[in-house]
């Protein structure tokens, strides 16, 4: 499963149950947020790993530029979109 897809069902997951959104939400206030949030994953079943998390989101990102104007350094900077941590938070409605 790719990490997209185990996002997804994470967050699905989150929206259902209000103790794992709290969960999630409370590794945002340790002192390694990303590690913290890595750490959880792995204790629901899911392997995420920082650099795994972070190459998703540059992988996914290269991607989507290569698909836009010819994928040329004139193509539009996409703010956000290479970041799935920050994308999963916004998903799942952190207030």
């Amino acid at each position: 499963m790719t990490i997209p897809a185990m996002l997804i069902e994470l967050e699905n997951m989150a929206r259902k149950d209000e103790a794992l959104r709290q969960r999630f939400l409370e590794t945002r206030k340790e002192k390694y947020p990303v590690e913290s949030f890595c750490r959880l994953c792995r204790e629901l079943g899911y392997e995420i790993y920082e650099m795994d998390l972070i190459e998703a989101g540059e992988e996914f990102y290269a991607t989507m530029k290569r698909s836009t104007n010819g994928g040329g350094e004139n193509s539009p900077k996409l703010d956000g979109q290479d970041d799935f941590y920050e994308m999963f938070f916004a998903e799942i409605g952190e207030k």
